[in-house]
């Protein structure tokens, strides 16, 4: 990959394997949104962003600072994983060698792990649509406006203060009390997020799965998507159709990436299976 700056762009000549469809809209990210000339907008970090695909292997990051780029984006978009090589090991295994023709270009995202770990708790039993609408409210109300309509995911600090009544006022119904309790434990310390990412799996997974309302699905989003752990494998209502094509457990070529595997399967499955 190579940086150019322009002005205060950032352009960035030789991405391969990036579809921002296929990585911004598919259900592991919940607050990017997409433009009229097909570029996507969004918040990470407190910072906002606007990214567009411009040629083959092109894309532009505008109005980005260098250090934003190094310090959030490099790591949030994963560049500097070789999704190509990684696409060609989970070709091994034929159902993926026909979906990843199909749907190129889908990539894990970085996400801060205390917003992957509430926009999880917050999808259970939800549709994408109200997914958005919660979070979209939440942030709307709680964070800090960083670009006009474009607001910061708030801290577990702020939402501390919070009420279950507050969660509720926004939509999030009976998940409003796993929230409370959430922002009030990640506060005080008494869970510790970045102490997770140093565990092996297992472990990881163990301690989001002694959080209130955490079960084993939306622990295992939130480690892949949020904690980095991409040998996680989140299994869903479709997911558990797509288990019944490998009656053996899953190939070996999977190994370390299954949730890589999982990202395509996954959006293999929402547009084959009916």
């Amino acid at each position: 990959m190579k940086i150019e700056i322009k002005d205060s762009d950032i352009i960035l000549h030789g991405v391969k394997c990036f579809d921002l469809d296929l990585t911004l809209d598919c259900g592991q990210a919940f607050r990017w949104v997409k433009e009229k000339d097909g570029s996507y907008s969004g918040v990470v970090k407190g910072v906002y962003l606007n990214i567009k695909k411009v040629g083959d292997d092109t894309f532009i990051l505008k109005d980005t600072a260098k250090q934003d780029f190094d310090n959030i984006w490099r790591n949030y978009f994963d560049f500097d994983k070789d999704y190509v090589k990684i696409c060609n090991t989970l070709k091994e295994d034929e159902l993926l060698s026909s979906t990843i023709d199909e749907y190129y270009g889908i990539r894990i995202l970085n996400q801060d792990s205390w917003e992957a770990l509430c926009s999880f708790v917050i999808s259970q039993q939800n549709n994408i649509k109200r997914i958005k609408g919660i979070i979209e409210r939440l942030c709307r109300k709680y964070g800090k406006e960083v670009k006009k309509g474009y607001y910061s995911f708030p801290s577990a600090e702020e939402l501390s203060k919070l009420t279950v009544e507050d969660f509720e006022a926004l939509g999030t119904g009976y998940r409003a009390k796993y929230l409370e309790r959430l922002a009030k434990s990640v506060s005080n310390g008494e869970i510790d997020l970045e102490k997770i990412k140093t565990l092996s799996l297992e472990e990881a997974r163990k301690e989001l799965l002694n959080i209130y309302g955490v079960g084993i699905k939306v622990a295992n989003c939130a480690l892949l998507f949020g904690f980095g752990f991409y040998d996680a494998f989140p299994i869903d209502v479709w997911m558990k159709r797509v288990m019944e094509y490998y009656p053996n457990g899953l190939p070996k070529c999977f190994d370390g990436i299954g949730g890589i595997a999982q990202q395509y399967l996954f959006h293999w499955a929402r547009n084959n299976l009916k």
